[in-house]
């Protein structure tokens, strides 16, 4: 048997081993037949009264097992061979059964113990450690024999000793904690529970009905891919930021020289131009301003398969982490960031600035999951979107409903950046001797939506952490400073 020796709220408190199988087998059997055995008749027949099981809070009674049964059996069996054949010292042999099953019973609790799942921090990142523990408190004068605590806990949370059962014996009065240990290897939003707790008393002649306590959710955050940008945004429309527009304003940028007007500072007076001129001239710049960027995230579906922290990464893992990336880098810089996504239901993100809005941003994302949204279902528009925000696509573009959607956002005056999070390396899907070529045909429809989309003047990236925008948002920047012509 594997030992354990957490720490535990009480210097009574005794801790035994964690069960093996086959323990785990023979209690599950022991509660099994305690059930079948003694189910309660609601007129109280052939039961003893109620002071003998006490029925507490939530549902939990206190049922005889098969050792109090065999005890009363035995000295019922000897008694009555005493009374039938005259042997008095068969009663000798019942006396010790009958005083002991009499003194155990006379220490049967009353109260039921009280449990709940904790944690120091429910919030932590991928491949974070689980810090939590389950409580049981005995608020009886009596110790319990024996607390069974078992819980169920989601796909992606690894305990040091899985799902097997947690055991200790609780002193009267006292709080024992079983630490939880583990990590938990994806995102989202992960439940450690329900938990199921058996309580044994009066030396395992009592055992408790099943108490139930609620889960707790542990909330992982996407682990930031990482990412940085150089390069200018397209358009800076905000009031005040690190971005250069193209108003005149305070500012690092020169924009030229002009004659000097009432409400200009002293330090702008360019002094060379005004004694060549005799003139005051002033030194003219454009203002920093904020941007704003609009992370629109495709979820229509999922492609790969997820191995959490420690494995391969399916398009919705690069793409939640993508963004979380994206997101931070900007709102650093004092952007303002929104997020979308195009899936049912409609989710999003208003456009805002600073910490607050970031840790609203993970929280969005842990709830992220593939929607498939019928194709008339119209969940998107680009109403919702600022004319003056650059818009970041995470797509896989594996379907033609992101692809028009994009175009679509394109042709209203979005500037718009579609980021592959498929990639270039995508391995080969099914077998049989049409595999490669419907494989061959897939790819070329796939490039053509990619070339369709540049032909509307979307540049598509493959995602590739840092540095792997700083190329398309210089073209995007070239494209927003260009002239436009326009029809009369």
């Amino acid at each position: 048997m594997v030992a354990e020796r957490p720490e535990v709220g009480s210097e009574d408190t005794e801790w035994l081993p964690i069960f093996e199988p086959a323990e785990v087998a023979a209690f599950t059997d022991l509660a099994a037949s305690a059930e079948a055995e003694s189910t309660p008749d609601p007129a109280g027949a052939g039961l003893p009264s109620g002071e003998l099981f006490p029925e507490g809070a939530a549902g939990w009674a206190w049922m005889p097992t098969r050792a109090l049964g065999r005890a009363i059996l035995l000295s019922s069996v000897l008694l009555v061979s005493a009374a039938l054949t005259g042997r008095y010292d068969l009663v000798v042999l019942a006396i010790p059964f009958a005083l002991g099953t009499a003194i155990s019973l006379a220490r049967r609790p009353s109260k039921v113990p009280e449990v709940e799942v904790a944690a120091i921090d429910p919030r932590f990142p991928e491949g974070g450690q689980v810090t939590a523990a389950v409580c049981v408190a005995n608020h009886d004068r009596v110790r319990l024999d024996l607390v069974v605590v078992r819980m169920t806990m989601g796909r992606w949370v690894r305990l040091r000793f899985g799902d097997r059962p947690y055991a200790a014996t609780v002193a009267r009065r006292a709080i024992a904690e079983i630490p939880l240990r583990g990590r938990a290897v994806r995102w989202g939003r992960h439940a450690l529970g329900p938990t199921v707790v058996h309580g044994v008393a009066s030396d395992g002649l009592l055992i408790s009905d099943s108490l139930i306590a609620p889960e707790l959710w542990l909330k992982v955050y996407p682990v930031i891919e990482p990412f940085e940008a150089d390069e200018a945004m397209p358009r800076a429309a905000g009031h005040v930021g690190s971005h250069r527009s193209r108003r005149p304003g305070e500012g690092g940028e020169l924009a030229g020289v002009r004659p000097f007007a009432p409400g200009d500072r002293l330090r702008r007076i360019d002094w060379r131009v005004s004694l060549r001129s005799r003139q005051l001239h002033v030194v003219a710049t454009l203002s920093d301003r904020d941007a704003e960027v609009a992370l629109l995230l495709d979820v229509l579906h999922d492609a790969g398969r997820s191995g959490g922290i420690d494995g391969e990464s399916s398009v919705l893992d690069t793409t939640v982490r993508a963004a979380a990336g994206i997101a931070e880098h900007y709102l650093q810089r004092g952007d303002r960031v929104s997020m979308l996504g195009n899936g049912l239901p409609a989710r999003m993100v208003r456009a805002a600035s600073g910490r607050r809005q970031y840790l609203v941003i993970l929280e969005w994302l842990m709830e992220v999951i593939p929607t498939g949204a019928s194709p008339v279902d119209a969940v998107f528009k680009p109403q919702l979107i600022s004319p003056n925000a650059l818009v970041i696509v995470l797509t896989p573009l594996i379907d033609l409903r992101s692809a028009r959607m994009i175009a679509a956002l394109a042709r209203g005056g979005r500037f718009v950046v579609a980021v592959d999070t498929l990639g270039d390396e995508v391995p080969d899907r099914g077998s049989g001797k049409w595999a490669d070529a419907a494989n061959r045909l897939w790819r070329l429809e796939r490039a053509n939506v990619v070339g369709q989309l540049r032909e509307h003047g979307v540049p598509v990236v493959a995602w590739g952490g840092a540095g792997s925008l700083d190329q398309v948002l210089r073209v995007v920047t070239r494209m927003a400073s260009s002239p436009k012509a326009v029809g009369r």
